[in-house]
Order: structure tokens, then sequence, then C-alpha cells
């Protein structure tokens, strides 16, 4: 982790993982099936390669993503999703809904099945339900 902030708390410590520019948006196309680096920065118009290897190398040393190798000669590697970096795709996913619904006004997230846009929410395991907004508090 290269910036850290000088405060405690979850949302502090995880946005000095996810928060460097580039690092969301490289879970995303991992997330939307890119596993391989020429393919991760093809689709990521803008960024450098020597960025990209620090993002990877980074979110591989803090065990979100795993790089394993299909060849040896030349050594070649694709970057898979760990299940810590599986969980942070909602956050992803709740950045889309957000920006979908406040900033892009030409683009919606739609549920494949019933073509209706979706929401973020909240869900407790021990309830086995949804939460309110309201009900909700960070500790």
């Amino acid at each position: 982790m290269s910036r850290t902030y000088p405060m405690n708390g979850p949302v502090a410590r995880t946005l000095e993982l996810v928060g460097e520019r580039w690092t969301l948006l490289i879970l995303l196309e991992i997330l939307k099936g890119s596993h391989r680096f020429a393919d991760i920065n093809g689709s990521l118009v803008g960024i450098s390669p020597n960025l990209l290897s620090t993002r990877l190398k980074s979110l591989e040393e803090n065990g979100v993503v795993e790089r394993r190798f299909y060849s040896s000669h030349p050594p070649r590697a694709e970057y898979i999703l760990t299940s810590k970096g599986h969980e942070l795709g909602i956050v992803a996913g709740a950045l889309a809904v957000w920006g979908s619904k406040y900033l892009a006004d030409d683009i919606s997230l739609l549920h494949s099945r019933c073509g209706e846009r979706v929401d973020v929410i909240y869900y407790c395991d021990k309830c086995s339900g949804r939460v309110k907004r309201s009900q909700v508090k960070l500790s």
C-alpha cells in the first residue's frame, strides 16, 4: 500500500488498497473477464503498462488477485480474482449503480432477467433479510 490515511476505519483502509487511480477499473476489467495483462491493458485506454503492472502487483500482494502462469516460455501470466477480490465486485457494482443513477443519464444497469434497473441493498446474514438504509450504522 503506497498511500495511507491518518485515520483508522474500514473505509480508510479499503481506500488505501483500491483508492489509487485505475485500481477499481482494473478490478472491473478482471470481473468482466479480462485476465491477461495485454487484454486488461488494451481495455483501459490511457493506463501505462508500468502503472498497470504496479497496480496488479499491489493487488496480488494484498490477496485480491492471484497471478497464474499459463506459459513458461516465454513466461505469461493471467490474473484471477481471489474470493477477497470477488467481494470487491460488490463495491464496484455499487459505484456503477450510483454512477448510472446520478452521473450518466444515458447508461443504466439492468437486471438481465427482467430488464429493470438494479439497486444495491444491505443484507444481514444473521437475520437472513434485507436491511433498510436507515437501520445501518458504521461501527
